[in-house]
């Protein structure tokens, strides 16, 4: 006898699952809410995230007199693919909170909430829980709050154990405080902060050369790391900047001793630093100022790549970049390296025509 079949046709049969989904929800939100300060006002199934900017309460230190609102997007890139090979999953959620809460501190702001987009084949609420696990740490070490988010499942779009991740952050600066790069001046310090590695960026290449033309796997001892599992050492989290800078900006509240900031993502020093520059001034960097994580020697040789191209896609070690006034330099280097980052006088900035110069 032959079973009986439905003429009716379900969302489950077409591939996507609500009661997953539910399922899901239930299994994040212990992860989310520990994301939450005072300012978020909680509704667990509401439509969107609602967060209270500021009012006059001594519950917070400062009140914005002219409040400007910072907002980023950004991904994580190949590095999800990495992710989903070596099934762990809940470290690229930090490298996507850093993707877009460093690129806010450049110009001065305060990272307030967060958002996070997912995209997968389908849907397995541990394997989303455990993303959204590091979505909640990252936005814990920028001290942001994840205030919402969606997932999508598409059977049709992604395939089997592939996903992809995007993230929203908002945060906000005192008007008269935002960071333009205009104070910049010849003379001024350029002080690196160090990467935790690849951050983020170059992963297509890294892919190229570690899987192909290396022909190695991702739980493979490699001995030019020191003996380093390669997946360890390619899936470590983006560096989160935002509490040593935010503490450190609030250290000078009348002098305007940070000129610039840049986030060193993908271009390297040479493409995101005259981002800020002024028309009139060089940023000169000595490349052997600061030391070199072994990841970049190894890609470098296993290329092999041209040292032009590595500083070209890659950090080369340093995440995080301000230009400052020499008078503060030291001052400044203690403040940061007191909040936990190692910090690396690598260069100075002359007059010229807005470039930088590797030396």
């Amino acid at each position: 006898m032959k079973p009986t079949v439905s003429k009716y046709v379900s969302y489950e049969q077409s591939g996507v699952s609500i009661e997953a989904n539910e399922e899901m929800v239930e299994q994040i939100y212990s992860h989310v809410a520990s994301t939450f300060g005072p300012r978020v006002i909680r509704s667990k199934n509401s439509f969107a995230g609602m967060f209270r900017l500021d009012y006059d309460e001594k519950l917070f230190k400062k009140n914005y007199k002219n409040p400007v609102l910072v907002a980023c997007t950004d991904g994580v890139g190949s590095k999800v693919q990495l992710a989903a090979r070596a099934k762990r999953l809940d470290t690229v959620g930090i490298d996507l909170v850093a993707m877009n809460v460093n690129d806010m501190l450049v110009q001065g702001a305060e990272p307030l909430f967060f958002l996070d987009y997912l995209a997968v084949h389908k849907l397995d609420p541990a394997a989303i829980a455990q993303m959204v696990k590091g979505i909640a740490a990252g936005c814990r070490q920028a001290d942001c709050a994840l205030i919402g988010g969606e997932t999508a499942e598409m059977p049709d779009t992604y395939a089997e154990g592939d996903f992809d991740m995007a993230g929203f952050a908002v945060g906000v600066v005192e008007r008269r405080r935002i960071i333009t790069g205009q104070r910049v001046t010849a003379g001024d310090v350029i002080l690196g902060l160090a990467s935790s590695g690849l951050h983020s960026n170059g992963y297509s290449m890294v892919r190229n050369i570690c899987f192909k033309r290396a022909a190695l796997k991702m739980d493979d001892a490699v001995d030019e790391l020191d003996g380093a599992v390669l997946g360890d050492v390619l899936l470590e989290p983006t560096r989160i900047y935002a509490r040593s800078i935010v503490k450190l900006l609030s250290r000078y509240k009348v002098k305007r001793v940070v000129h610039a900031m840049a986030h060193i993502t993908g271009g390297g020093l040479g493409g995101n630093i005259p981002r800020v520059l002024p028309g009139d001034c060089n940023a000169v960097i000595k490349k052997s100022s600061w030391p070199k994580h072994k990841i970049f020697a190894f890609l470098k040789d296993a290329g092999p790549i041209a040292e032009e191209e590595m500083y070209r896609v890659f950090n080369m070690g340093i995440g995080f970049v301000l230009m400052v006034s020499e008078d503060f330099a030291d001052s400044i280097t203690r403040k940061l390296t007191k909040s936990g980052e190692k910090v690396y006088r690598i260069g100075r900035i002359t007059t010229g025509t807005g470039k930088v110069v590797l030396k």
